[in-house]
């Protein structure tokens, strides 16, 4: 009686499992939403629509990308953490959301971590250092003097409170020492335009923003924050190159489910996405605009940003960096 009552028991399971697997192996059945929660146009938007348009072409799935900009990215996040977690919904993040889990500690809608499955790390762009023609420095040493000596009068720019050129900076200012003012701007492009103006005297930021306006002659180059140079920066120095500390910081580029979304699925689109990364098509274009491919598994995500949080908490309180 024993065995026939077991044996019952893992036929009913086995029944029962069988309409999950189904799903799991059609899907997917539908269009499958891609929230980008920036605006378009970008390294995050741009890094994010090749991807997707490759393992588009891979698999013949239909994807909809929708930029829902807003809040530091706290708007698209939220939209994708209250999706239903059926292998429908995806979302890119980038340094801000690590960030945003010290900056609104308490206050957000939604969990960085718990709220969503991490599915793959995309690549990481190393942020670069630049400074207007008019600074007298040329190195990161010079700089350091330059702005010791000048307290008050060296204003670094970012394109927002929190952002991860800002927070680089910031711990780039922890570590030497330097005497550095922030100036936060809404987006790269105002603090660019005044770099170049000279009325701002340091800018951090992507390879892909600076280095069309470096290799004009309109701003100097410094430091790259990377413990090598980048095939799309590769004329500047590592900043220990440039005299300084051995600092990483860069923005980079993370796919999410929501929390619960099938397995199966979550690994699937991992390996497509892997796949797509590279391939040397894609792996030139990330180089271009000078980022670094990765395409991680599941795993190596999630400890990837959990690393992130830790590595920026730290920043973010030692700074007293308070959200806009």
């Amino acid at each position: 009686m024993r065995t026939l009552t077991l044996l019952k028991t893992l036929c009913i399971a086995l029944v029962l499992g069988l309409p999950l697997s189904g799903l799991a192996q059609a899907w997917p059945t539908k269009p499958i939403k891609w929230i980008i929660p920036y605006t378009p146009g970008g390294i995050t938007d741009n890094a994010t629509r090749m991807v997707v348009q490759k393992v588009q072409e891979q698999t013949g799935w239909n994807i909809v990308i929708e930029n829902k900009p807003g809040a530091n990215s706290i708007l698209g996040a939220d939209l994708a953490a209250r999706a239903t977690p059926d292998g429908y919904t995806f979302l890119t993040v980038i340094g801000a959301h690590a960030a945003n889990a010290t900056l609104y500690a308490g206050r957000l809608p939604y969990d960085v971590v718990k709220s969503f499955a991490p599915v793959s790390l995309v690549g990481i762009a190393p942020l670069v250092m630049v400074v207007n023609n008019n600074l007298p420095v040329k190195d990161i040493k010079e700089l350091v003097a330059y702005s010791k000596a000048n307290p008050g009068k060296v204003a670094f720019g970012s394109s927002g409170v929190g952002a991860a050129a800002h927070l680089t900076q910031e711990l780039f200012k922890q570590v030497t020492g330097a005497d550095m003012v922030h100036v936060p701007y809404k987006g790269t492009a105002p603090a660019l335009s005044d770099l170049m103006g000279g009325n701002l005297q340091v800018l951090t930021d992507t390879a892909s923003a600076m280095m069309p306006h470096v290799r004009s002659g309109k701003i100097k180059p410094v430091a790259v924050f990377s413990n090598k140079r980048i095939p799309g920066a590769a004329e500047v120095p590592t900043i220990v190159e440039s005299g300084g500390p051995s600092l990483e910081g860069s923005t980079w580029v993370l796919f999410l489910a929501p929390a619960a979304t099938p397995r199966d699925i979550v690994n699937r689109l991992s390996q497509e996405t892997a796949k797509a990364i590279r391939s040397p098509e894609l792996k030139a274009r990330f180089e271009a605009l000078g980022i670094e491919s990765v395409g991680s598994t599941p795993e190596q995500a999630g400890k990837f940003l959990d690393e992130e949080i830790v590595k920026w908490a730290k920043v973010i309180k030692a700074a007293d960096v308070k959200a806009e």
